[in-house]
Order: structure tokens, then C-alpha cells, then sequence
């Protein structure tokens, strides 16, 4: 999978490159240093939230498109969407008429913010209404985000209850308890998949494999950070994650730009896109 919400205005990257022109060239460039690697692996475009028509537009007049297998979409109706968690399946349609490639829920999650309650009728009901509709679902997350640690967004604080819903999105709290969720969602798989972020030298790994297993993933979405890739001894620790999750089918997503190589430090598509693409060929060399 290739980079992660492109078109989330909180990231920054629509505001360093309105024209899409850098990221369309990053995505062509990359998808085809991978398939001269790996031409059986499926490749799947960013998942793109807001879930919008004019974005599938956008991406098709930049010659996009045709270059993957799969579009993925991100929804969080009941947490930061304007639209209601019954609108799933137009959304999802909306999508399904423009392109001619599956779609996959590469993101979908509720938080436990305001009452685990919500989070465990919005897990079913989001099940629910996606049944049959699309053939990967991955679950965002397994773990709520340690309070020390920082979300990834550019308005931070400034977005009042919108940036601390980040911290509340896991099956588990942050000491591993489980929510009221997760057995919900055992009874969900293996259809549904999970979505995972480990961060470097992440010290929820193992635990977190144990926790895989116990609820039934069969499919999970993580990530391999470009920008992890140029501290000391990243290598062994891609390594360690990636043998840690052998036994899944992964979704491996690249992105996250190096400081130095963005438009601004850490955001956007980078200046040189061969070097993402370097880094996408490189991973996928290593571990496919």
C-alpha cells in the first residue's frame, strides 16, 4: 500500500501540493520500481480520507489510477466525517462507480472518547453495513495510542476533542486491558482485519501478536515508516517487526517522509520522488 490519507487536509499535503502533481508522480514512480521487483503483488493506492469523489477525479486526470489493483478508502463517521455511519454503503458506491478496481476499507474505526459503548455498536453496526460490500475491511486499531506519545496531525491540540479521539481508537486500552469491543470483534473474524501502526522499537510487538491470535486476525494492515528507515539499526528492527507478523496476510503500507526530504519537515510528498520509490523497492526486495 502506498502512502496514507493523501488527502486528509490535516496532514498538510494537499496545502504543499494542490496540483496533486508530486504525489501522482511518487505513486507512478513507486507502483512501478515494485512491480519491477514483484509483479504478484497487489498494490494498493493510499486510503483516502475524506472519502471523496472529486479526489478518484483528481487522481484518474494524473494518470494514477491505472497503475494499481486496488483503491483503498478511510471512514470514521462517528469520530471526525461529516456524514452519518448509515451512509456507509453510498459512500462506498461512490467510490465503486468511478474506478474499475476493488475497493478496500483499508481504515473504518469508532473511538472509545465519549463511552466504550459507542465503540462497541459502532464496531457491529459498521460490520453490518459493510458486509458483502467490500473484501478487505481492516479495523482501526488494536491498541489506543499511549497518552505520552503524539498524534499525527497537523492541527494537534487546536482540534479540541478531534485530536484526543486519536488516543481512544484501540480494541485495548493502552495497558493492554480490553475494551468492551474486543469481544465484539472476535466474533467478527477472520473477515475483519486490523489495523496496526508499531512504531520504532514499538514495545507492544510481541503483546500484541498474543492479542492477534487470541481475537482470530487473519488480515492485517501495518506499516514500514520511510522515515524510521534512516535511523541506526533500522534494518533489525523492520526485521523483528516483520518476522513477528509472518503468520498474517499484511497490507504493508510505506509512507511518512523523512524531515529533509519534504516540502516542509516531515510533510507531503517528497522533493525527489525516486527516493521514495528507492525505499518501497528496497522493503519489498527484503521481505517478499
Amino acid at each position: 500500500m502506498f502512502w496514507n490519507e493523501p488527502n486528509d487536509k490535516s496532514h498538510g499535503d494537499l496545502e504543499l501540493d494542490p496540483k496533486w502533481e508530486l504525489f501522482a508522480k511518487m505513486a507512478r514512480t513507486a507502483s512501478e520500481a515494485v512491480r519491477s521487483v514483484n509483479r504478484r503483488l497487489t498494490q494498493v493506492l493510499g486510503g483516502m480520507s475524506p472519502i471523496d469523489p472529486l479526489c478518484v477525479k483528481r487522481l484518474e486526470a494524473q494518470h494514477v489510477l491505472k497503475d494499481f489493483d486496488v483503491v483503498g478508502v478511510h471512514g470514521f463517521p462517528l469520530d471526525w466525517n461529516h456524514w452519518q455511519l448509515d451512509e456507509w454503503p453510498r459512500k462506498l458506491a461512490e467510490i465503486k462507480a468511478l474506478v474499475h478496481q476493488p475497493v478496500w476499507v483499508t481504515e473504518a474505526g469508532v473511538s472509545s472518547f465519549g463511552a466504550e459503548e459507542v465503540q462497541e455498536f459502532g464496531l457491529r453496526r459498521t460490520a453490518e453495513l459493510l458486509e458483502g460490500r467490500t473484501a478487505r475491511l481492516h479495523w482501526y486499531s488494536l491498541y489506543d495510542l499511549p497518552s505520552s506519545w503524539s498524534a499525527t496531525s497537523r492541527y494537534r491540540e487546536a482540534g479540541g476533542s478531534s485530536y484526543y479521539r486519536h488516543f481512544y481508537m484501540g480494541l485495548l486500552k493502552e495497558d493492554g486491558t480490553p475494551k468492551r469491543a474486543a469481544s465484539e470483534f472476535a466474533a467478527l473474524t477472520p473477515e475483519l482485519g486490523i489495523c496496526q501502526w508499531f512504531h520504532f522499537q514499538d514495545h507492544r510487538l510481541d503483546e500484541a501478536v498474543k492479542w492477534l491470535r487470541r481475537l482470530g486476525v487473519k488480515h492485517l494492515r501495518t506499516g514500514l515508516s520511510w522515515a524510521d528507515s534512516l535511523r541506526p539499526q533500522s534494518d533489525a528492527w523492520f526485521d523483528r517487526q516483520m518476522r513477528a507478523l509472518e503468520e498474517f496476510e499484511v497490507t504493508l503500507t510505506f509512507c511518512f517522509t523523512p524531515e529533509h526530504e519534504g516540502l516542509r519537515a516531515h510533510q507531503g510528498p517528497p522533493r525527489e520522488v525516486e527516493h521514495f520509490a528507492e525505499f518501497c523497492s528496497r522493503m519489498v526486495k527484503r521481505y517478499s
